[in-house]
């Protein structure tokens, strides 16, 4: 049987994981052409095996039993305008949960994809951090995920002009698969390099990898605090790689690519929301040239989920702070509410490209933040998360309200 790596090991090869050579595997027998009837079908027309007419039934039936399909439909679900789309899927081997995000647009679609099955960056407020990592999705895996809300932005006339690196997972701890699905993006499916955008929580050797390739994304980094004390709460791989090493990183990215950087800033009430935060962000986004742009984003309240969100005047007033200080900062209007808690996964999150990635309480992102406050009221968190100044404000509310 023909074999792929993932990140949980070896697994049986899928539809968008086979290569051309790996297709003539398949077909073999027949004439070469084939293969390329077969590898238009898939990556032009988003058809699945038993649709690409150019083949016999035979064939079809073939392609489809030799090369499955990695992701199983779960559930779909579709906001009240009908201009995001949330798709959950379970991985066919393991049975692990993705979610997909299609947004939209006037004239375009963006797809927001998974990169790994869980997350391994530990935020002590995410309560999918919390859970655990599963296994790295294989390049397959992520392309199937564009292909499949492709298919269902062709149903609007609509083609996906945009592809963010910002679903669940760290797209730079599975660096290889995601650049192995950004060439499949950029040579087959035809979507530009200046439309693809790949998130990190900063994981500076894959900011200096990425910045070494051929292709010039773009580039965001979830920053959420300015200074280390903070960040090593928030964002613990920066206790790993502290700021000072991430804004170097950048600076060396940007002389390579001349490409703004987004920074992106979840507003979290009497966290990183003060005077101080946004001083300390303008000096951070001065040392870079281009200076960075800030994406800074309100975070809605979630039933259950006692810790809240910057409210509405809060945010304008920190975005206006960041402007007088010479800050290119806009306010992003969220258009899903996805998995990734600030930036990794689990009912909060920190957004892009589009202003499209708010993510926050969807029905799998209210199971787990309901996790996360089980394992509070339980207190079975571990003593690193316990310190998380999210984590001490929600335990704080909730010892409140069992004295009531």
């Amino acid at each position: 049987m023909i074999t792929a790596l993932s990140g949980g090991g070896e697994k049986g090869l899928t539809l968008y994981d086979a290569t051309r050579e790996q297709i003539g595997e398949v077909l073999a027998g027949e004439p070469s052409y084939r293969i390329e009837q077969t590898w238009k079908g898939l990556y032009e027309s988003f058809a699945e095996p038993e649709n690409i007419t150019t083949l016999s039934a035979a064939l079809r039936k073939r392609l489809g039993e030799a090369l499955p399909t990695a992701l199983i439909p779960v559930r779909e679900s579709v906001s009240d305008k009908g201009d995001t789309v949330k798709f959950l899927w379970h991985l066919a081997d393991g049975n692990h949960p993705i979610e997909t995000v299609l947004m939209h647009y006037a004239d375009r679609a963006t797809v927001c994809v998974s990169t790994q099955a869980g997350c391994a960056m530990a935020c002590g407020f995410c309560a999918t951090g919390q859970a655990g990592f599963n296994r790295q999705l294989s390049v397959g895996e992520i392309v199937e995920q564009v292909v499949r809300a492709a298919r269902h932005a062709k149903k609007r006339k609509q083609r996906v002009a945009n592809i963010v690196f910002m679903g669940m997972g760290e797209p730079l701890a599975n660096e290889p698969a995601v650049w192995g699905a950004i060439e499949r993006l950029h040579h087959d499916i035809g979507i530009s390099a200046r439309h693809l955008t790949v998130s990190t929580v900063g994981i500076v050797p894959g900011i200096r990898t990425l910045a070494n390739r051929p292709l010039p994304v773009n580039l965001a980094v979830s920053m959420h605090a300015a200074r280390n004390d903070l960040r090593d709460e928030l964002v613990p791989i920066n206790k790993r790689y502290p700021i000072d090493d991430l804004i170097e990183a950048c600076r060396d990215y940007l002389k390579v690519r001349n490409r703004r950087i987004s920074f992106e800033w979840a507003l979290i009430a009497g966290v990183n929301d003060t005077a101080r935060d946004a001083t300390e962000l303008a000096k951070l986004t001065t040392k870079l040239r281009p200076s960075a742009h800030v994406n800074v984003i309100p975070l809605n309240p979630t039933p259950g989920f006692p810790t809240r969100g910057t409210d509405a005047q809060g945010v304008r007033r920190f975005a206006k702070r960041l402007q007088d200080l010479g800050v290119n900062a806009t306010v992003s209007q969220p258009r899903h509410r996805h998995r990734r808690g600030l930036r990794t996964v689990g009912g909060w999150s920190a957004g892009g490209a589009d202003g499209a990635t708010q993510h926050l309480g969807s029905e799998q992102g209210g199971q787990a933040l309901a996790t996360l406050v089980d394992l509070l009221t339980q207190d079975r968190l571990d003593d690193r998360s316990k310190q998380s100044p999210v984590i001490r404000k929600m335990h704080g509310e909730l010892g409140a309200a069992r004295a009531q």
